[in-house]
């Protein structure tokens, strides 16, 4: 997937606007509104000059009072008319793009929740986030500031230059002397307003990611006292965002001045030429006056004609970025008919192989047979593959060679999602939402209720802490389980797991960090959590493996040694080494 910094300035994309636009499909009524509001709204902008136009030639120069009263009702009403007009037009337009906006933001996060992991391996979350959040806000500005806007101001030029036209076309071309010089600031504005756009997204995107990964791992930013040189890193990174934005300023800076300029030119040319025809008698002073209110509103949407065109340009990359997202195909293919519910938990791998990148296999050709209701403890030193082991239990990745049965049949041939509720994990870096103890356990399922979660808090033993937590499970475990300590974030995912009544139990090294007081809690926990189940436990604890049926020994990726605890010491081999080592350390902690 591209990085913002890979994104370079392209070519005005129609199909990608046509793309963007199939996003209003539900609510084409309101587009077809908006555009006819614009069109409404063209014819009615030179209306109000007209009539001051004639208020002045045939009213005020012939003291028609009464005439005089009545055309300034009636452009009393227009202006009424015109500025409800314009409200709607604005209302409706903004209300689509938000609602546009709406329905993006959830297809890209439907999207996202169903990628596969490997995908999250290689994409920084921060350049996601920035997708879901600033490149679709990005789209909203295409509706409100982008294609229907530049629409009615082009239809409203269009129709103010013809009844200039229509009025006097010698006063009209005098006064568009200027307009060469107008384009060309408009087309040098749009050009440099657009490279800062551009630099601009880049920035908010490094500045996302940074901000997301450092504030994710503040604790080793801390404990390595590297506050200083990671400041300046920020500060680099912050500095661009500044010098994009401030290259922006100038462009504006410089471009509104020259346009009050360029205007004020063709009021002088007007008052010049127009004084001449008025002395000569060829046109009326109402004439005059109109004109002058015709160049105001003329100046007025090409001032940000150039503006709105850039947005819209960014508006188009943006959804760019936003449909590689969408577009992309990482999600495991579910082709699986069998439904999970009733499975027993029975395991088996055939000659499994497994590798993150290809060309590196993780597993190499691994084989094992788990009985249901059994316990299989996996063993081995870093980097042996048993967190990929069970990686690829629940289709987390996908296997490259060999077969992995549950109840003999095809882990393929099941629904995805239905496998997946009946496998539960447990990881040793548990992560919690932001919310209740209860919300955590039920991952805020409705339909759990709350006797089931203290039904199983009860059968773990762990009731008794969570009510001693300031509002029990109501207590704010706030984001990522901060305000907890290891142990009870590690007890309150046993008891996520236990809710959903698993036929299969993973534990990954799920009793190698906590604290000593936890430590029995969990053990208890863990005794209550596997039994009945099949269960694959990840463990560096003596303890808890030797109560394993039976023992997987893994080395590189491939299994070096099966059985259990007192065959594998009889043996001497690999797990007699490890067990030997282990002991040898107890005993120098006790001395």
């Amino acid at each position: 997937m591209a990085t913002d910094n890979n994104i370079k300035k392209k070519k005005f994309d129609l199909n990608l606007l046509r793309r963007i636009f199939s996003f209003t499909a539900p609510y084409r009524k309101t587009l077809y509104l908006a555009m006819v509001l614009a069109v409404v709204l063209a014819f009615l902008s030179p209306l109000r000059p007209y009539l001051i136009k004639v208020s002045v030639d045939k009213y005020i120069g012939n003291n028609l009072l009464m005439g005089l009263v009545w055309i300034s009702v009636f452009q009393f009403g227009v202006l009424l008319i015109e500025s409800l007009l314009r409200f709607w037009f604005s209302y409706r337009a903004n209300w689509l793009g938000q609602t546009v906006v709406n329905d993006m933001r959830n297809a890209m996060f439907k999207k996202i929740l169903h990628q596969n992991i490997s995908y999250y391996d290689r994409t920084p979350i921060g350049t996601l986030t920035t997708r879901t959040i600033n490149d679709i806000e990005a789209i909203n500005d295409v509706f409100s500031e982008g294609i229907i806007s530049i629409i009615a101001d082009i239809l409203t030029i269009i129709s103010i230059i013809v009844v200039m036209l229509v009025t006097d076309w010698r006063l009209t071309l005098v006064c568009l002397i200027t307009f060469p010089l107008l384009i060309l600031a408009t087309w040098w504005f749009k050009e440099a307003v657009n490279k800062s756009f551009q630099r601009v997204r880049n920035a908010v995107a490094a500045l996302n990611a940074f901000a997301q990964e450092h504030l994710t791992g503040m604790y080793i930013v801390q404990a390595f006292a590297a506050e200083e040189q990671e400041q300046k890193k920020f500060t680099a990174i912050n500095k661009e965002h500044r010098d994009a934005n401030i290259k922006g300023i100038f462009a504006y800076s410089v471009f509104f001045p020259l346009v009050e300029i360029i205007l004020a030119m063709s009021m002088g040319l007007l008052v010049w030429y127009g004084a001449s025809r008025i002395l000569n008698f060829g046109v009326t002073p109402g004439v005059i006056i109109s004109f002058v209110l015709y160049l105001n509103l003329l100046f007025r949407p090409l001032r940000m004609m150039a503006d709105k065109f850039n947005v819209l340009q960014m508006g188009i990359i943006a959804g760019e970025r936003v449909f590689a997202v969408l577009d992309s195909e990482e999600h495991l293919p579910d082709n699986g008919t069998k439904t999970a519910d009733t499975i027993k938990g029975a395991v088996e791998f055939r000659d499994v192989y497994f590798s993150y990148n290809p060309g590196t296999p993780v597993l190499k050709g691994v084989s094992f047979t788990l009985p249901a209701g059994k316990t299989m403890a996996v063993v081995g030193s870093t980097g042996a593959g048993k967190t990929s082991l069970i990686s690829i239990l629940n289709r987390l990745y996908e296997i490259e060679g060999g077969e992995i049965l549950i109840d003999g049949a095809d882990q393929k041939a099941y629904d995805i999602y239905s496998l997946r509720s009946r496998i539960g994990i447990v990881l040793q870096d548990v992560f919690l939402f932001s919310g209740t103890i209860a919300d955590n356990i039920t991952l805020r399922n409705a339909d759990i209720a709350r006797s089931k979660v203290e039904e199983v808090a009860k059968m773990l033993g762990i009731h008794d802490f969570i009510m001693r937590l300031p509002g029990g499970y109501d207590f704010d475990v706030m984001e990522r389980g901060n305000t907890l300590s290891q142990g009870q974030r590690q007890l309150i995912s046993f008891a996520r797991a236990l809710l959903y009544n698993p036929a299969i139990l993973v534990l990954d090294e799920a009793t190698s960090s906590v604290d000593s007081e936890s430590e029995q809690l969990i053990q208890h926990a863990i005794d209550t959590l596997i039994k009945g189940r099949t269960s694959i436990v990840i463990a560096h604890r003596l303890s808890t493996i030797r109560k394993a049926d039976e023992i997987l020994v893994m080395d590189k990726g491939l299994v070096k040694e099966r059985g259990s605890h007192d065959t594998l010491i009889a043996a001497q081999g690999a797990y007699y080494e490890l067990y030997t080592a282990v002991e040898q350390m107890k005993e120098k902690e006790v001395l």
